[in-house]
């Protein structure tokens, strides 16, 4: 139910805020009711529970429309109950309401989404866990969003999936990559413009910030951007409202803001590149992605999900990888992060391999890379435990969970000698 809601009619705000905290804690897509935006609003409903306020009519058009109804009464009386279940509602809650009694109930009737189809973040690592528990947390508040990490960690998946558990979900998302508008172009791209305001604006024309009204915009690369629209994205921040290019009217402006980057906007302060007071508004929120060769563990499933993927885009029916291959790919440091990852395997199943993927069916060229980097990484993992240990070899085979031997093994593979290191200079012959 990745793109359907559980809808929260009640009109008592305590309760209502408790009750879809409580439901996106346990993994669903929760969102208040709004009359105003009703009729789409339904069009996407998984499951409605209805409080106060929720008369008969709006009971029998959810009937109407198939949607399964949870009534919830502040004072329970048997002719309540028979209302509500005439009125359709399939079942009926009374208060006080705990919150496992709440999840069991919406649990009969809609099935939990799985954490990959959720927000696309694949893995289950212990960063992962505690990167799912963050986004929840800062999906409920309404202050803006950095989020950091290198290229390729997912930065976007991030975004997509603050706006999916936002209140802000049945809204629009807009993506803008900084890095990809010329600076001439950012204020008519951003902000729009009037009729007139330069050679060719023959129409007026709206801009991505007024696009993502009521909803989420998120700025990716937002170290990219020079410090003259630095300026007017600041200004639009402070003042909650835009002005188009040419325009002499201001448009107010009610959008979350999300901007992500790979940059050091710290050192990029300090050197004068990006603006302290810009900073300081984006980043009331962080999350940071850790890289992939930081949860090696989630490697595996990320490659099953990428094989799932590219089965049903290339017509293909690879079923896993051989031995050899997971171990190159669990070693490689993948500098390139997750879309190093799938590009990597789209090209590998491009060429029509069987069932289980061999080294003989990986490209040559990758497969030099993935050797040269396993043995680079390696290498280096070693150097690091022994210069750590004073070189140690006890000591580092123990850091590194291997037995002396293996140890003693791969310092002969890597040409790692100890003839002339000592302590004072504290580096060793490679």
């Amino acid at each position: 139910m990745n793109q359907r809601s559980i809808v929260v009619g009640e009109e008592k705000t305590p309760f209502r805020d408790r009750w879809i905290s409580q439901l996106r804690e346990a993994g669903f897509r929760a969102v208040p009711y709004e009359r105003r935006a009703a009729a789409g609003q339904l069009r996407s409903t998984a499951l409605f529970l209805a409080g106060t306020g929720c008369g008969q009519p709006l009971l029998f058009q959810l009937r109407s429309q198939g949607i399964p109804v949870i009534f919830i009464a502040h004072a329970s009386s048997e002719q309540q109950a028979i209302d509500a279940l005439r009125a359709g509602c399939v079942e009926y809650l009374r208060m006080p309401l705990e919150a496992a009694e709440l999840i069991a109930a919406v649990s009969r009737l809609v099935e939990k989404p799985s954490s990959a189809d959720d927000d696309g973040i694949v893995g289950d690592s212990q960063s992962v866990r505690e990167l799912r528990g963050l986004l929840a947390r800062v999906a409920r508040v309404k202050s803006n969003v950095l989020i950091t990490g290198e290229t390729g960690t997912g930065k976007e998946l991030v975004a997509r999936a603050i706006h999916r558990l936002s209140d802000r979900a049945d809204q629009r998302l807009v993506c803008v990559n900084c890095a990809a508008i010329p600076d001439s172009l950012v204020e008519s791209e951003l902000f729009g413009y009037e009729r007139g305001a330069f050679t060719g604006a023959v129409t007026a024309h709206a801009g991505k910030l007024q696009a993502a009204e009521a909803g989420t915009i998120f700025l990716d690369e937002i170290g990219d951007m020079s410090l003259t629209a630095q300026a007017k994205i600041l200004r639009a921040i402070e003042t909650r409202e835009l002005y188009r290019l040419g325009g002499y009217v201001a448009i107010p402006l009610n959008v979350r803001i999300l901007v992500a980057t790979h940059r050091n906007l710290e050192q990029m302060v300090s050197d004068g590149q990006f603006r302290s007071d810009l900073l300081y508004r984006l980043s009331v929120t962080r999350v940071h992605m850790p890289p992939l060769r930081a949860r090696r563990q989630d490697i595996k499933p990320i490659v099953r999900s990428c094989l799932q993927e590219l089965n049903r885009e290339l017509h293909t029916e690879v079923e896993t990888v051989s031995d050899e291959v997971w171990e190159l790919l669990l070693n490689y440091s993948w500098p390139g992060n997750i879309r190093e990852l799938k590009h990597m395997m789209e090209a590998i199943l491009v060429q029509s391999p069987s069932k289980t993927i061999t080294l003989d069916d990986i490209p040559l060229e990758l497969r030099a890379k993935l050797a040269d980097g396993c043995r680079r990484d390696e290498r280096d993992r070693i150097l690091s435990a022994l210069m750590e240990t004073k070189w140690n070899k006890s000591k580092a085979a123990e850091k590194l969970r291997w037995s002396r031997m293996t140890l003693y093994r791969k310092m002969t593979k890597y040409s790692v000698h100890t003839s002339s290191w000592s302590p004072s200079s504290g580096n060793p012959i490679v």
